[in-house]
């Protein structure tokens, strides 16, 4: 990671296997890295050395994870903290109360290492832009958003202009799945004209340039609902790596 500021994450997890793990390859991303496994350690460390990130795991002893969100929001100096949940609780309703309380993201045990890693950047991007690289990746894909340069396998990619922001706002959001109109009005803007079915169009093209030598295609359509970059794709690519298993 560049930059002389080391972006600080707080990690609250009370299963040190997890915990060290998550610190292990943070570190290695860069980070510095704190560690809480309680609510109320979660809280006082915030205070004591106030982090540029949280990961906060949902069931934690003495305070929820869900509460420890609610108080950081409450407060001045941590109210724009940004806050990614993890839980083994995938069900669209806690996902909703996890959002609705003010996480910034959210993800669901199991996951793999590298679709965390790439939701932190995603949110740092967001949330905090001076501490985040312009260099995006994600399994065997690499966006140098700087030079307008997109990579996979080691071979360059060559997009068109709307390809590439296609592609550079699918993979700031790894996993989730954006309607036509929701991609409408990230790339083309909410105030220019354009009709859903030119995103179609688009992804066709965006997957004929990825999709070289048989690779596995990183786009993932879901029937009338849109598109996603695919964690499908991303656990084949990454198939060396252990998936983190739920305590």
């Amino acid at each position: 990671m560049t930059g002389a500021k080391k972006p600080h994450v707080l990690v609250v997890e009370d299963e040190t296997s997890l915990a060290t793990l998550l610190r292990y390859n943070l570190e290695r991303e860069g980070y510095k890295v704190a560690e809480a496994h309680d609510g109320e350690e979660a809280l006082m460390l915030a205070d004591e050395d106030r982090p540029d990130l949280v990961v906060l795991d949902w069931a934690l002893p003495q305070l929820s994870g869900i509460e420890v969100c609610r108080r950081l929001r409450s407060r001045a100096e941590t109210r724009n903290l940004p806050i990614i949940m993890l839980t083994a609780r995938g069900e669209e309703a806690d996902r909703i109360r996890g959002l609705d309380t003010g996480a910034d993201d959210y993800i669901v045990k199991p996951f793999s290492m590298s679709e965390l890693l790439a939701r932190i950047r995603a949110v740092m991007r967001r949330i905090r832009p001076a501490l985040a690289d312009d260099v995006i990746e994600y399994g065997d894909l690499i966006v140098d958003r700087a030079a307008h340069r997109v990579r996979r396998a080691d071979r360059d990619i060559h997009l068109g202009p709307t390809e590439f922001r296609l592609l550079d706002h699918l993979i700031q959001h790894p996993g989730r799945v954006f309607s036509r109109e929701q991609l409408l009005d990230a790339v083309w803007g909410s105030d220019v004209y354009v009709e859903a079915r030119t995103v179609d169009v688009h992804i066709g093209r965006l997957r004929k340039a990825l999709n070289i030598d048989g690779l596995t295609d990183p786009i993932r359509t879901v029937r009338s609902a849109g598109y996603a970059l695919d964690d499908a794709y991303m656990r084949e690519s990454e198939r060396g790596l252990r998936a983190i298993t739920n305590a």
